[in-house]
């Protein structure tokens, strides 16, 4: 069942997704070669809980952690680990928060250092699907439109494998509400999108091929050939003429041109 929000919900939602993006921001402000990904959880989990926020993605379905934090060939749901980050290493960081009831989620990838031009080429594109397919997201326009952009963007111009076993979906007071919001499919097709929506959107997007594997950790997915992925995420509400994105990069991307330690240039 779709459940559609009132503006009073949508506001609390944004609050929730503010929380989560200054979370990522803050712990992007950490990253350097040496620092752990387990030490960038606690960093944003910290963040979360001094904002008067509850990390939503802890203990959810037994997932242990605050945050998915997922390196190079791992696509999302990575665990945090004690291992050291290093120069190249692509890292994308997805979280939420729970607020006044209402959950935020969002997501962002990072590049460690000197990257090749590939890879490059991968986070940008990756993070344009993102937004060509938030440009569907308006009332009258159907689940299968979004879908379509990000999959004709990211496969059909630029040969990326899009994942298929993981989507978006909708959100509110639960983590994960309908509909689901698939990366790949034919416009028109799908659930109509209405006034109040409130979606995330998450292209995650492989180098090679599309196949992925679930490691040995039972949560973290991983590209079946071995190279990396990226993954961006914001949570939109649909409006009639533009979608109103509730999430914003605009700390994370501060903070990323900050850090030296960080590829902005991309």
């Amino acid at each position: 069942m779709i459940h559609y929000k009132t503006n009073a919900e949508v506001e609390l939602i944004r609050q929730s997704c503010i929380i989560v993006n200054d979370s990522i921001a803050h712990a992007a402000s950490y990253i350097k070669p040496g620092i752990s990904t387990m030490e960038l959880n606690d960093i944003a989990e910290e963040y979360i809980r001094d904002h008067n926020a509850a990390p939503n993605f802890k203990n959810y379905h037994g997932f242990p952690f605050a945050c998915c934090i997922s390196v190079n060939d791992a696509v999302v749901h990575g665990f945090p680990t004690k291992d050291p980050l290093k120069e190249g290493d692509i890292v994308s960081i997805d979280c939420g928060a729970l607020k006044n009831g209402y959950h935020g989620d969002s997501a962002y990838t990072f590049a460690l250092g000197e990257i090749s031009e590939e890879i490059k080429q991968l986070l940008r594109v990756t993070k344009d699907s993102l937004y060509l397919g938030i440009e569907k997201a308006i009332v009258g326009n159907r689940i299968g439109d979004i879908s379509f952009a990000i999959q004709d963007y990211t496969e059909r111009k630029h040969g990326y494998g899009v994942v298929r076993e993981l989507v978006g979906h909708g959100l509110g007071k639960e983590l994960h509400e309908d509909p689901q919001v698939p990366n790949y499919g034919k416009r028109g097709k799908g659930s109509k999108l209405k006034d109040g929506l409130v979606i995330a959107i998450e292209p995650m997007i492989n180098l090679g091929a599309k196949e992925v594997y679930n490691d040995k950790d039972g949560w973290t997915i991983r590209t079946g050939d071995g190279k990396p992925a990226a993954h961006y995420e914001h949570t939109i509400c649909v409006r009639k003429n533009k979608a109103d994105i509730l999430s914003s990069f605009s700390a994370i991307e501060a903070a990323e041109k900050a850090n030296l330690n960080l590829c902005s240039d991309y």
